[in-house]
């Protein structure tokens, strides 16, 4: 399937592809273009639409792209969940709901800068949310 946004991508717009690609949609094709672009990139192609205002797969209240992709295929595992903490913290700008947000904020910024071209960005970037998540489940585990 594939799966639109807005360019120039930031901690959402790459959690989120990690996300789908990870446990929604193993064939999943990801598509960046301008934001004004996105919905009739996504109606001519029938993309699904993620990460931009109205749509279902985004912002809602203080839940941000990555919440709503958890919410929609109901996902529940546990370290997904802390994850998800963490991304929206950072997604949102309101560090203070989590002591790693400022870490991922910024370590999205510095990939940002290493690679301006999103596909080459999100390559890059995954492996960064293969050890966060893999943290996570670390940390849940601990819990139990």
């Amino acid at each position: 399937m594939k799966w639109v946004t807005r360019a120039h991508v930031h901690v959402d717009r790459v959690a989120c592809p990690w996300l789908i690609s990870r446990f929604v949609d193993s064939e999943a094709q990801f598509v960046f273009v301008a934001a004004p672009k996105v919905r009739a990139y996504a109606q001519e192609f029938g993309a699904i639409p993620f990460d931009i205002p109205g749509a279902e797969l985004g912002h809602s209240e203080s839940l941000c792209s990555f919440d709503a992709i958890i919410r929609k295929y109901d996902l529940k595992n546990k370290a997904l969940l802390r994850m998800a903490a963490i991304v929206n913290a950072a997604d949102t700008d309101d560090m203070s709901k989590d002591p790693i947000a400022a870490g991922l904020e910024a370590i999205a910024t510095g990939f940002s800068i290493r690679y301006p071209d999103d596909m080459e960005n999100l390559s890059n970037q995954f492996e960064v949310y293969d050890a966060l998540y893999a943290w996570c489940r670390l940390e849940t585990a601990r819990e139990e």
